[in-house]
């Protein structure tokens, strides 16, 4: 099974922003809900974005305001604008499907820290 393709993390001070980037395809894309995912060490993993095949957006109120999730199907990529984070947003980021239907891939690493 394909996996999807995280990128575009980094380290970054409070305040600061990243766009993260997934490849998928274009078939998950036509299918099903894409969303992004993160976990921290000692969490379960958690949603923070969602967005629907009519592309109507989705967030938890700790991201909602700060993330931002898009899609460009062309490229069989999902975006995650990351603003104004926080040193609690540090964590592993993974995209997929919503339900979960693709493997995990190796997820991208988000560190926020002074």
């Amino acid at each position: 099974q394909v996996k999807p393709v995280e990128s575009g993390g980094g380290s970054v001070q409070p305040g600061g922003s990243l766009n993260l980037s997934c490849l998928a395809s274009t078939t998950i894309f036509s299918v099903y809900p894409m969303a992004w995912y993160r976990q921290s060490p000692g969490n379960q993993r958690e949603l923070v974005a969602e967005r629907s095949i009519s592309g109507l957006a989705n967030y938890p109120d700790s991201v909602k305001g700060r993330f931002t999730i898009s899609t460009n199907n062309a490229k069989d990529t999902v975006y995650l604008q990351l603003d104004s984070l926080k040193p609690e947003d540090t964590a592993v980021y993974y995209c997929n499907t919503r339900p979960q239907v693709m493997p995990w891939g190796q997820g991208t690493q988000v560190t926020v820290s002074s």
